[in-house]
C-alpha cells in the first residue's frame, strides 16, 4: 500500500521486528481504516521493510493483527462519537 508521507499514522503496533500500522482514510462513507503489517530488518547500515515471515513471525503477525483489528474497532467508534458530538 501507497501511503503519503506527510500523513502520520493513527496508530503503531509492535512485536519486536513485526509492526503493524493503522492509517486512517476518510470517505463519502465516513472513516475508516487500514493496516500494514510488516518486518523491519536492517541491510549493512539501511533499515529496509519486507511483507516475508518466517514461521515463527507468523504466531506475532497473527497476534498483530488480531490487536489492530480490535484497536480499529475502537478507533471507529471513536470517530463516530466525535462526529455525532459534531467535532
Amino acid at each position: 500500500m501507497t501511503t503519503s508521507t506527510n500523513q502520520k499514522p493513527a496508530a503503531k503496533l509492535r512485536d519486536g521486528a513485526i509492526v503493524a500500522t493503522l492509517w486512517k482514510k476518510e470517505s463519502e462513507n465516513g472513516v475508516f481504516f487500514n493496516t500494514t503489517i510488516v518486518r523491519t530488518y536492517k541491510e549493512g547500515e539501511t533499515y529496509k521493510d519486507t511483507n516475508s515471515y518466517s514461521g515463527t513471525e507468523l504466531l506475532k503477525v497473527s497476534r498483530l493483527a488480531a490487536k489492530a483489528y480490535d484497536l480499529e474497532l475502537q478507533l471507529k467508534a471513536e470517530a463516530r462519537d466525535a462526529e455525532n458530538e459534531g467535532g
